[in-house]
């Protein structure tokens, strides 16, 4: 029947080739169906940009030298350590190509990120049509600022003149070459990505190639430390003895907790247990009817305390907030995701410290990789 290519994800692969009524169709990429944008034109025109809190000078930096190599047609890695504003200095970029009537769009691997982003976008640049897309939200796909999941890239083809890609090391772009491919094929111009955990191979990448810089920012905007992890080995069942005096500990000293636990049966079956002896609690995973409601709910101190898989790893900014990992030596927390995690603590100018704990039967090389990176970028202060 002769070579097939397929035009969305250029597989040639005779494994993921199927045929229907004698007609060849891909396999690898069949969930990547539906309607795709039209081509849209956006007048040039003066781009205001309103936020009510000034950027520090690293940002500032940072954010002159990302435009530059736009201009340069040079492709950006902003390496930045959890907490440092990777946002903020894009608005500069964002800004210059809305400027010139080019098609932008910032994508992200996770929904809800895709969704807080969406709303905080909306204020920034409030004079632009400003839309979100992502599963269940795709009826409109056209609009000067396009925030979007990776798996809507697919409806982009050749599109954007800027497109920006924050968590790159994240659950589900990490490590799938089919999303990466549609990355690229939503692409007509130049990219930025972030991440504060690149992979090695990304950073390779960017390193061997002339057409493409890495800028790092090794601080957080207030200039305090990254929280340094507190490792406490507790085995069997004192570890939930050890969680519940953390819990009503911090809950007497009005601290909101998340409690991070691997796998979503662990985050119900803890829950359970918890909540007999500390009150204000609620859990949360992918799974979980009401996310947004329960998550919204923590964030306006309706409860003290969230038991959570990785879904609340990134994107999130709580003041004051505490994290203990149960079973941090568990098999799925890797040194990026415990980097990650680490990080949701102390991102607030207002309360720039608070404890990150790791309770482990076990010490392993990842979690004590973890620690050594954290302690490594605390000295570029």
């Amino acid at each position: 029947m002769g070579d097939f290519i397929c035009p969305i994800c250029q597989n040639s692969n005779p494994k993921y080739i199927g045929y229907l009524n004698g007609k060849p169709y891909c396999r690898y990429c069949i969930s990547f169906n539906g309607k795709e944008a039209s081509e849209y034109k956006r007048t040039p025109s003066l781009v205001n940009i309103s936020i009510n809190y000034s950027l520090s000078e690293e940002q500032k930096d940072l954010a002159n030298k990302i435009t530059t190599n736009y201009k340069n047609n040079i492709d950006t890695l902003v390496w930045a350590v959890c907490g440092a504003g990777k946002t903020e200095i894009v608005f500069d970029v964002i800004s210059y190509c809305l400027s010139l009537g080019k098609n932008v769009a910032f994508a992200l691997p996770r929904k809800d990120v895709v969704i807080e982003l969406y709303h905080r976008f909306k204020n920034i640049f409030p004079k632009e049509k400003v839309i979100a897309v992502y599963g269940g939200n795709n009826e409109d796909l056209i609009g000067d600022l396009i925030i979007l999941t990776t798996h809507q890239l697919y409806r982009y083809n050749k599109y954007f003149d800027l497109l920006i890609i924050d968590e790159i090391d994240a659950f589900p772009y990490r490590d799938n070459p089919l999303l990466e491919k549609m990355f690229f094929r939503a692409l007509k111009g130049h990219y930025v990505m972030m991440s504060a955990t690149p992979s090695d191979s990304i950073i390779n990448k960017f390193k061997i190639d002339k057409t493409k810089a890495i800028l790092m920012l090794n601080t957080r905007y207030h200039k305090h430390p990254l929280p340094v992890p507190k490792v406490e080995r507790y085995l069997g069942i004192s570890k939930i003895f050890r969680l519940i005096q953390l819990l009503k500990r911090y809950q007497h000293e009005n601290k909101p907790t998340f409690v991070f636990v691997p796998t979503i049966a662990l985050c119900e079956g803890i829950y359970k247990i918890i909540k007999l002896f500390v009150k204000n609690g609620e859990y949360v995973h992918s799974k979980r009817e009401n996310r947004p409601q329960i998550i919204d709910n923590f964030k306006n101190n309706r409860y003290l305390y969230l038991v959570t898989t990785a879904v609340l790893e990134r994107g999130v900014t709580i003041a004051n907030l505490q994290v203990i990992i149960y079973q941090a030596d568990h098999s799925l927390y890797d040194k990026r995701t415990l980097i990650q995690i680490a990080g949701r603590v102390g991102r607030k100018l207002s309360a720039p410290s608070g404890d990150v704990i790791f309770l482990v039967d076990r010490v392993n090389e990842d979690i004590e990789k973890s620690i050594e990176e954290i302690r490594d970028k605390n000295l570029f202060l």
